[in-house]
């Protein structure tokens, strides 16, 4: 590990030294990508020099210890002797931590999409349950959102929804939330006072840079129709809607949120764009497929991850046994303490499975 650290050092001050070259400065696009690995670099030196400077105050315990014979002095070489100790093994953990891969798509913006599944309207309202919870996280975190595409119910529930949130390290936060969200209440509609588990899917994708994905014309169908509302009845008399089929995968995209049918083509292909990297994706992770279950869940939409009982005010995500007795909270948008265990699981894991090699 200190080695590598003393390599990265080397290549730190070698960046650091080349955007201060005036041919640096003027190449745009070099001086980006420069300023791009030195800002990642920049916590892991930070860090580093810390080690640095505890392993020197050690050293200087050490010496210190060796030709003295003041008992006071010595108390305050061996403060310091146990303080440094301590942070070198601290900064260790923590220098452990700053060197674990990075996945590539943690700094991305998400196209989230939520979908109501075994459960009818309580489905639907639960979906629209969720869909609220994560705009209020990204407001919370001063995240952009933006509705790409709803089909609501006649209760205000949703059948399905796609929204982009947009922001740093916006996946790197909400990719733990892919999965199936189950729900354990009694409906308004229930006169019996029973308790009905219903279910909503959600599917965190990366958003796809243009040139990540080339798609060829003449693998799309475009079908254009007229919107409609809940239940089905029209909410506008031109054809705006806009449905996407990529005919080489079968994956169908729909946006209708917009009266401009230019705008829900757009829309439309920003989701596609981003399901086909989601796709790619998992073609390449699947020659990794015991390393990532060696992860916090599998980014599998089809993997239930967590309950949401209202009853005893409860939260549980499965995947790390962690139980919330503040289901209210969690619903307005206070998602960081589950999301920070699941982070901090996924490192463990991470750490664990580095350690075997």
């Amino acid at each position: 590990m200190i080695e590598k650290l003393s390599l990265l050092l080397d290549r730190y001050n070698e960046i650091n030294e080349r955007l201060m070259m005036p041919e640096t400065v003027s190449d745009t696009q070099l001086y980006r990508d420069l300023m791009k690995e030195y800002s990642s670099l920049t916590p892991i030196i930070e860090k580093y020099k810390e080690y640095l400077a505890a392993e020197e105050s050690l050293k200087e315990a050490k010496e210190l210890r060796s030709g003295e014979s003041d008992r006071d002095f010595l108390e305050m070489i061996d403060e310091q002797y146990n303080s440094a100790k301590e942070d070198i093994a601290r900064l260790t953990e923590e220098l452990k931590i700053l060197l674990l891969p990075k996945d590539p798509n943690d700094q991305r913006s998400v196209i989230m999409e939520i979908r109501a599944g075994a459960g009818g309207e309580e489905a639907a309202l639960f979906a629209h349950s969720l869909m609220r919870m994560y705009s209020l996280y990204a407001d919370s975190k001063r995240w952009k959102t933006e509705i790409l595409n709803m089909n609501e119910t006649e209760l205000g529930g949703i059948k399905e929804a796609a929204f982009s949130v947009e922001g740093d390290g916006v996946y790197s936060r909400l990719k733990y939330e892919s999965g199936v969200h189950r729900v354990q209440r009694v409906p308004e509609t229930e006169s019996q006072g029973r308790i009905q588990t219903s279910t909503a899917t959600v599917a965190v994708l990366p958003e796809a840079e243009n040139a990540e994905i080339q798609i060829d014309d003449k693998d799309l169908k475009i079908d254009v129709f007229r919107a409609s509302g809940a239940g089905g009845q029209h909410i506008n008399k031109t054809e705006s809607a806009v449905r996407i089929t990529h005919l080489p995968t079968g994956l169908v995209v729909e946006c209708q949120d917009e009266r401009s049918q230019q705008k829900n083509k757009e829309r439309a292909m920003k989701v596609l764009c981003s399901r086909l990297l989601e796709k790619k994706q998992a073609e390449l992770d699947a020659a990794y497929a015991s390393e990532r279950r060696s992860q916090i869940g599998t980014g599998d939409r089809s993997e239930r991850i967590r309950t949401y009982n209202f009853p005893e005010n409860r939260v549980s995500d499965h995947r790390i046994g962690l139980t919330l007795y503040k289901l209210d909270s969690i619903l307005n948008g206070s998602l960081d303490e589950v999301i920070d265990a699941l982070a901090s699981a996924d490192q463990s894991a991470k750490l664990a499975k580095q350690s075997e090699r």
